[in-house]
């Protein structure tokens, strides 16, 4: 952007640019409006968040987008829903008597096959699993510690897979699978650094844990002095630990969303998720597999939840949170906000597709704007 004026057409339209339409294949059609009018500069359609129908005020903090039309969300009152037509519409495949469950993360690896995890102190955190779309699932783990509660879970392949609690005995809990969630076994612990007083992870996103690769992993952390971002080489058996330039000190602060486009750029985002308290360094990135983290220049204004590097892109990003969604196209050092609508999460899919989800049923897609 070269001027003020450029900046407010952006805005004024939601997500628009250069970056976003060439990672998301949405050609500018002759004479159509775009990002810029100034002389000798290509036309670039407009895009934006394009809110769905889902036909329910659950909240979805759970979101797993595997391509252009196939998009899983894992919510409150046990919801699960899931799309095979790009949105257009939703099936409720939520599991039978879950309604009591809060179902935070999703992982799903096609449109028949996902795994589900559900939140809570007890056995209230437990796994599920659906082989069918959703038509049955089965209770694959069921925590009986009650120091345990489950927050996140990734996976690195169609197999192998982990998922965190917050800490048991000073020292966060890994819980394994190598069967796609058929089975899970809790990895031993004398490889993971010990927490913070008061540290935790973050429900909020299904972020808190995320994998990049066949062996790297990243876990974020909050509520203590600092916030944390631990990293494993091993799926999970022995970690390194570094401060991650986001603001902690209080329960309600820290890191709460991680997304690495490789083993080595990752970038962080978080803050306060108190309505009333700012977040003044909500974002952090890092070029080195997490060993240093550095605070975002230009921030995000507010408290961000989730965040995804846009598809086919190193140095594109989105990040969002109750309040709105930036955007960075310089690899998380810079963000500007381009839309205002409430969303908890963000994925994006290789083949240039991009989900949000988040309170009041609100699941979007990201495409051309209406003109």
């Amino acid at each position: 952007m070269t001027s003020m004026g450029k900046t407010r057409r952006m805005m004024s339209v939601g997500l628009s640019g250069a970056v976003l339409a060439m990672a998301l294949a949405v050609p500018a059609q002759a004479g159509q409006a775009g990002d810029s009018g100034d002389a000798g500069e290509t036309p670039v359609a407009a895009v934006g968040w394009q809110l769905t129908q889902t036909g329910t005020d659950a909240r979805f903090r759970g979101l797993a987008a595997v391509d252009r039309t196939t998009a899983w969300a894992a919510g409150s009152k046990g919801t699960v829903l899931r799309t095979t037509d790009g949105g257009r519409s939703w099936r409720n495949v939520s599991p039978s008597g879950a309604a009591e469950l809060e179902l935070r993360d999703v992982e799903a690896f096609d449109a028949r096959r996902a795994v589900v995890l559900a939140i809570g102190e007890g056995e209230a955190s437990r796994v599920l699993r659906t082989d069918d779309g959703g038509a049955t699932w089965t209770e694959t783990f069921r925590n009986t510690d009650p120091r345990a509660f489950y927050d996140c879970m990734t996976f690195f392949d169609h197999r192998h897979g982990l998922a965190m609690s917050d800490p048991v005995d000073g020292k966060y809990r890994i819980l394994s699978t190598r069967n796609g969630g058929r089975t899970w076994e809790v990895l031993p612990d004398a490889g993971m650094p010990a927490a913070l007083p008061g540290e935790a992870g973050f429900a909020a996103s299904g972020q808190c844990l995320v994998s990049s690769g066949p062996k790297d992993v990243w876990l974020a952390t909050g509520g203590g002095a600092t916030a944390r971002v631990l990293h494993s080489a091993d799926r999970g058996l022995n970690w390194t630990v570094a401060e991650a330039a986001i603001p902690a000190g209080e329960p309600a602060r820290g890191v709460f969303g991680l997304a690495f486009r490789d083993r080595t750029h990752g970038i962080a985002v978080g803050g306060d998720y108190r309505k009333d308290q700012p977040s003044p360094h909500a974002a952090a990135v890092t070029g080195d597999g997490g060993r240093a983290w550095s605070a975002a220049s230009v921030p995000p204004p507010a408290y961000r939840s989730g965040v995804a590097w846009l598809p086919h892109s190193r140095s594109a990003a989105l990040a969002v949170g109750p309040t709105g969604t930036d955007l960075t196209t310089d690899g998380g050092r810079t963000w500007r906000t381009v839309d205002t609508g409430s969303y908890d999460t963000v994925d994006c899919t290789r083949d240039g597709a991009c989900w949000a989800s988040g309170e009041k049923g609100r699941i979007a897609r990201l495409g051309r704007s209406p003109a």
